[in-house]
């Protein structure tokens, strides 16, 4: 499916620029900072450009999701969330926990305190 007809200097490895591809889109990070065991960023870069020109990605996924009459109702996607450690919870496990002011026993400041109307009564 990768295009073997091209003119100039002797092509890179496609293997190598494929990984190279996958491993940018994989880390989320820059093309400047595609290791140099893929090959040459630049031309890391512009063959994915000048191949989702041409149309090779979506002839690839299309080959993926093989080809059926519904390929265009398929998805490859391999996202993942990640939550950071702290997320499930702290020591002791998920427990909820209050907050400095609430274990203090201080008012919610979104309350109002009763001794905040001096010579008022509450009870109407």
């Amino acid at each position: 499916m990768l295009p073997k007809n091209t003119r100039g200097l002797k092509r890179v490895d496609d293997r190598r620029v494929l990984s190279g591809i996958v491993h940018v889109l994989k880390s989320g990070g820059r093309w400047a900072d595609c290791p140099a065991d893929y090959g040459p960023k630049k031309t890391i870069y512009n063959r994915f450009v000048r191949w989702a020109e041409r149309g090779i990605w979506e002839d690839i996924f299309a080959a993926l999701a093989g080809r059926d009459e519904d390929a265009d109702r398929l998805m490859i996607d391999s996202t993942i969330v990640k939550a950071h450690r702290s997320a499930g919870g702290a020591k002791g496990g998920r427990e909820p926990m209050l907050l400095v002011a609430a274990k203090a026993g201080a008012r919610p400041r979104s309350t109002p305190s009763p001794t905040a109307k001096v010579g008022r009564s509450w009870s109407r």
